[in-house]
């Protein structure tokens, strides 16, 4: 009779491993943004912009905030990183994203019938003890 063993692993799979660690990461960048995004709101609130939407869901597509400012309406995308190893924040909105972004907006601006000015801006936020911030109007 052939002898009958018992493989014990003392660790889950690897693939389980990292998609542990992917969830880590991703919680993290959820984290970040939802601090970002608040930080952003004490900015432009103290800049007398005018909040109407935060988290605007158009089907595929997100705006952060939904503003108006000096009678414009202003399409916001915030991003926040802890350091510049991956580049500075405003450098992830790609082309990719202005589209989902624009798409969004055109939506929102049909929706309330909007007739004046509109603008996207992009707010970068350094994160840390104090946070930086730049406002960059009319980024695309």
């Amino acid at each position: 009779m052939a002898p009958f063993f018992f493989i014990f692993y003392p660790y889950p799979p690897v693939n389980h491993i990292s998609s542990v660690i992917s969830f880590k990461i991703m919680k993290n960048n959820l984290e970040k943004g939802r601090l970002g995004e608040k930080i952003a709101l004490a900015y432009l609130k103290g800049h007398g912009y005018r909040i109407l939407e935060t988290n605007y869901r158009h089907k595929r597509s997100e705006i952060d905030i939904i503003a108006i400012h000096q009678s414009v309406l202003v399409f916001i995308e915030v991003k926040a990183r802890s350091n510049f190893r991956y580049g500075y924040p405003e450098s992830a909105v790609d082309r990719r994203k202005i589209q989902m972004i624009t798409k969004g907006a055109d939506h929102y601006i049909h929706r309330i019938s909007w007739r004046k000015g509109i603008r996207f801006d992009v707010i970068s936020i350094l994160l840390g003890e104090k946070p930086e911030i730049e406002h960059l109007w009319d980024a695309f």
